[in-house]
């Protein structure tokens, strides 16, 4: 499938099979990631590797009691590592780019996932200090997103899209 068929063709999805996700499709997704550019190359990001059932269901806790993350097989999370990026670009670094670029990776890993014939959702809505504990992660890594990694058991719509005279706004007088 070609990059624009991709995008076209992936969906959010909700509801996962048990099937397990392979390795090698696992290792591709996070390779994906891993390419995604950032600020600086400085990758201002942590990508938290979730297999375990209980933890699983701790994020789906912490996600406001999304319980789809804990019925996929793998749930990426995604955290911003400020600090990486605020000893080279200060204030900015820590508050936009690593935002930015763990938002970036993340993407890309979606991305991977859909192109590999896996599934999955972006999901923000969630208690940072919950999905922090569930992950054991730091104080410094903030939580920007997780995704819920399996094969699909729903095949979903599309959604409706604004048009892009309603999206896009040209600035200048393209006359240059």
């Amino acid at each position: 499938m070609d990059f624009f068929e991709l995008i076209h063709a992936r969906r959010s999805v909700r509801a996962y099979s048990p099937q397990p996700v392979e390795e090698e499709k696992l290792q591709r997704i996070l390779l994906a990631a891993n390419l995604a550019p950032s600020a600086g190359n400085l990758q201002a990001y942590e990508i938290y590797l979730v297999r375990e059932r209980s933890v699983r269901v701790a994020l789906a806790r912490a996600a406001l009691e999304q319980w789809f993350i804990s019925e996929a097989p793998i749930a990426l999370v995604f955290c911003a590592h400020p600090e990486r990026s605020a000893a080279h670009y200060g204030r900015r670094g820590a508050r936009l780019y690593a935002l930015q670029d763990a938002t970036i990776a993340c993407t890309f890993a979606m991305l991977a996932i859909s192109a590999l014939g896996l599934a999955t959702v972006w999901v923000g809505a969630f208690d940072d200090e919950g999905v922090r504990r569930a992950i054991r992660a730091p104080e410094g890594h903030q939580p920007v997103a997780i995704l819920p990694v399996g094969y699909p058991a729903e095949q979903p719509r599309p959604t409706g899209r604004r048009s892009l005279d309603e999206l896009v706004h040209e600035v200048g007088g393209g006359n240059n």
